[in-house]
């Protein structure tokens, strides 16, 4: 991905024609960032974006929690035998507790650490967002295509065209 911060923004008031204007940049070879009052699966479906990776995170530390909370019960039952009434040394049902708090546990932690890495958080240094405006938090949706200068009125058009309300250049 182009690391450009130069690009022209479009303010929209509709999600139909955020879409639309996303789509059409996308097929001109555009890198696009948009804005949102509230997620919406229509831009993550106009981005074309995936599944995000961070539940295999998840997944993995659930997993690695249950064996875990499994061998931790064993081992404590076998290292510290108590034989009441000839029950059972190790009971997997009196060990279900554990291993499923030891699941939660490492499964929220890991999706915590998978969160964080795959953001590629914390970043340090100046920011790189590009332009933004306040009217985004009050209803209406953004799009901003990462283009160099030479480049503007093409994206100005195709904004336009899609049905923006207003049309900023980045003044970098």
């Amino acid at each position: 991905m182009s690391k450009l911060k130069t690009g022209v923004l479009g303010v929209f008031a509709h999600l139909d024609s955020t879409c639309d204007a996303i789509r059409r940049l996308r097929q001109e070879g555009y890198e696009v960032t948009t804005y949102s009052p509230t997620p919406r699966h229509e831009l993550e479906e106009a981005l074309g974006t995936k599944e995000s990776p961070v539940r295999i995170f998840t997944l993995t530390g659930a997993f690695t929690g249950t064996a875990a909370g499994t061998a931790l019960a064993t081992w404590t039952s076998v290292d510290w035998a108590l034989i009441v009434g000839g029950k059972e040394i190790i009971a997997l049902p009196a060990f279900s507790v554990i291993m499923f708090e030891v699941t939660i546990l490492l499964g929220a932690l890991s999706t915590v650490a998978g969160l964080f890495l795959l953001a590629r958080l914390p970043h340090i240094g100046p920011p790189e967002a590009p332009l933004y405006h306040p009217s985004f938090t009050a209803g209406h949706f953004g799009v901003f295509a990462h283009a160099p200068k030479e480049r503007y009125d093409q994206v100005q058009a195709i904004l336009t065209e899609a049905g923006s309300q207003e049309v900023l250049v980045e003044q970098r």
